[in-house]
């Protein structure tokens, strides 16, 4: 049984809510799991967690969510989310092209034609996405144009997450700016959404071969000056290795090992093509990676040639689940990313015996917090930690009948399960609806923006199939 424990510090005289009745899944560092358990929450932070008799004794008349036959886990982490660019233009993107294709023809002349208002609709209908499917915390990948737009829709969500704009100096590519007027812009933003926070800036950039080493190592000590994580793209595909080979004469990962960028403060997204010299560079380095295996499908990458990351895990390295973009990894269910993450793991070395549903459910969680800095805060049910927190129904045939939760949870369930979620205390979720945001009128106004949008940007809509008026 899950002993109780305090919180550091006083803790407040009493909660302000039990959640009951469940079977809570702590991940802490026992992984114990709490058959009928309770959730004391007071403020933003977890204060108890303990058998539901032994809280409802201890604080009577405490206001309950009831969890009654439910599985209770930690908030879920989204490690490389795009919020902008995709979002109003979902699955619109063919999934036929040829590599690099959708770049000049779709990317570009969408983000171009992005306004204001649809980097703030776009990242709240992403907001609303991931927190009905139990993500309680999402990095983001880096927006061109209006960040604080995209930290304003976090904010009115209730998610807790990052926000970074994209830089890149590359001379003549769209949106470009010389390394100190990038390195100005995302000195500004990790100064206005300070580390900590619920909405943290971080030092974000493109990366792929689109920054000089000036841009790159300039960034790394940014980083490490203001405390704010670094995070970037690098080798999805074989594009990268090709580029810095032909470019550096040294591969991707050993060239930012060479200019100082690797670290405990860097977070790189993808690093699927590695060879063995550059694992080594991330497990040395304590460099973390952001893992989007629905995005490498989708695109034809290359990751069961060439993805290592179950390798990474298993050797110490930090990994974190992501969903990439809508029209990329398209959903952002990071349960449905931990099940692909355990099937590659063991059908590509054609071995069932390693990385199954518990790893996988550690990289949705505490793993995943971990690997971008926040374990001492969130990516478990522990006093002290915030209360961040996810109630799944298990009334659904997958849940039928019961089993090993682990197994359940990735290889049965998905996001459809999330009833209930909490971000710092707060109620977001209830019975599988947002209740932070008008999902009827947010829907609504998502499909005019992207009409809009759409016949602004000029990009060519297709459809494999003939769509016909029915009469």
């Amino acid at each position: 049984m899950v002993s109780e424990q305090e919180p550091h510090g006083p803790p407040p005289e009493r909660p302000d809510l039990l959640v009951t009745g469940g079977d809570v899944v702590t991940m802490n560092a026992r992984r114990e799991i709490l058959a009928g358990g309770a959730v004391a929450v007071a403020g933003e932070r977890v204060l108890a967690v303990g058998a539901t008799s032994a809280l409802r004794e201890r604080w009577p008349g405490t206001p309950e969510l009831s969890a009654d036959g439910c599985v209770v886990t930690p908030g879920l982490v989204n490690a490389h989310q795009h919020h902008t660019g995709d979002p109003l233009a979902r699955a619109r993107i063919p999934d036929d092209l040829p590599p690099g294709a959708s770049v000049g023809s779709w990317a570009i002349p969408l983000h171009r034609a992005h306004t204001a208002a649809d980097d703030g609709l776009s990242a709240l209908l992403t907001c609303v996405e991931n927190l009905r499917n139990g993500v309680t915390t999402v990095v983001e990948a880096g927006t061109v144009a209006h960040p604080h737009r995209v930290a304003d829709a976090l904010r009115t969500a209730g998610i807790r997450g990052t926000v970074g704009t994209w830089g890149w100096d590359v001379p003549g590519a769209p949106f470009a700016a010389p390394a100190p007027r990038v390195l100005d812009r995302l000195r500004a933003l990790v100064e206005t959404y300070p580390a900590g926070g619920r909405v943290e800036g971080w030092v974000t950039l493109v990366g792929h071969g689109l920054a000089s080493d000036e841009l790159l190592a300039g960034a790394a000590d940014l980083a490490r000056a203001t405390g704010a994580p670094m995070t970037m793209h690098m080798s999805p595909s074989a594009a990268d290795p090709a580029h810095y080979l032909e470019l550096t004469g040294r591969r991707p990962v050993l060239h930012l090992a060479d200019l100082g960028v690797l670290g405990p403060h860097l977070l790189l997204a993808h690093a699927v093509w590695l060879d063995d010299a550059e694992v080594d560079a991330l497990l040395t380095s304590s460099t973390a990676v952001a893992y989007c295996p629905w995005a490498y499908l989708r695109l034809g990458q290359g990751v069961t040639r060439a993805g290592r990351h179950a390798e990474l895990f298993e050797r110490g390295g930090r990994l974190a689940l992501g969903t990439d973009a809508q029209n990329a990894g398209d959903s952002s269910d990071i349960l449905k990313a931990a099940a692909l993450a355990a099937g590659l793991a063991k059908d590509m070395r054609a071995d069932p015996t390693r990385f199954g549903a518990a790893e996988a459910l550690e990289l949705a969680t505490i793993r995943g917090a971990e690997a971008i800095g926040m374990a001492d805060r969130i990516g478990s049910l522990e006093p002290g930690k915030y209360a961040d927190l996810v109630v799944h129904t298990t009334a659904g045939p997958e849940w039928t009948p019961r089993g090993d939760i682990a197994h359940q949870l990735v290889w049965s369930a998905d996001g459809r399960s999330v009833r209930d979620v909490l971000v710092g205390g707060r109620v977001v979720v209830r019975d599988h609806r947002c209740v932070t945001v008008d999902e009827t009128e947010l829907r609504a106004d998502a499909a005019r923006a992207a009409a809009d949008l759409l016949h602004r940007s000029g990009v060519p809509v297709r459809s494999r199939w003939p769509v016909i008026a029915a009469h």
